[in-house]
């Protein structure tokens, strides 16, 4: 279970989420030996004094519609890296895709990891929204972009990532990696994740197995 659980981005990010769910995600995640948590950014500060430097904090930026705009994004993104954040999760704006404004989604990424500094940037691109050309599309954005990986979902739109989604963006992308993110709800679909190609997983059904715990239905 180790070599599954070293791909998972431990995940709590539903509206509700209070601090001692938050620490139970943490110890959680120091537990199973997790490559991050994934919490909202409201409690990055809190977490990073509880855990120090013991796990990866992950937070995620204009999430989860991806319309804020590019300064506010900044702002974010800033903010959560002083509080304390390793790795930042962003969500594109998905309206500027289907205009087909490539240039303006890019220019956003790179303000957004230039905020990051040598910190993880990984783009959320909500491929349950988008064509297969607009993936393919994004997937040579992100390439080029400076970011560290590119992400299928945020786990609260339509659907979350798909075996066929991931493949093909393992496929396209250029020197970044894949995290498949929204409805891994078994062992076995962590590793065929894995297995495709995918070098992140955002879940919090995975270490709820291990605990044999009840799931989210939504995943995260």
């Amino acid at each position: 279970m180790d070599e599954i659980t070293r791909y998972v981005d431990h995940t709590l990010l539903a509206q509700g989420a209070t601090w001692d769910e938050v620490k139970r995600i943490c110890d959680d995640g120091l537990e199973y030996k997790t490559a991050s948590v994934c919490i909202p950014p409201s409690y990055v500060k809190q977490a990073k004094e509880y855990l120090k430097d013991e796990i990866s904090i992950c937070t995620v930026i204009g999430f989860p519609n991806g319309y804020n705009t590019t300064a506010v994004k900044v702002f974010e993104t800033k903010d959560a890296v002083n509080n304390g954040a390793k790795e930042i999760d962003m969500v594109i704006n998905i309206g500027w895709v289907k205009a087909g404004m490539y240039d303006k989604v890019l220019d956003e990424i790179k303000q957004v990891k230039q905020a990051c500094g040598e910190n993880v940037l990984k783009v959320i691109i909500e491929t349950c929204l988008l064509t297969e050309e607009e993936i393919i599309k994004l997937c040579k954005v992100v390439s080029k972009s400076g970011a560290e990986y590119i992400k299928t979902s945020t786990g609260f739109s339509t659907a979350g990532a798909t075996k066929e989604g991931v493949a093909l963006m393992c496929r396209e992308v250029e020197g970044i990696k894949v995290k498949a993110a929204g409805g891994i709800s078994s062992i076995q679909d962590a590793k065929d994740f894995i297995e495709i190609g995918a070098s992140r997983l955002g879940t919090s059904r995975i270490v709820k197995i291990l605990k044999d715990e009840p799931q989210n239905p939504k995943g995260y």
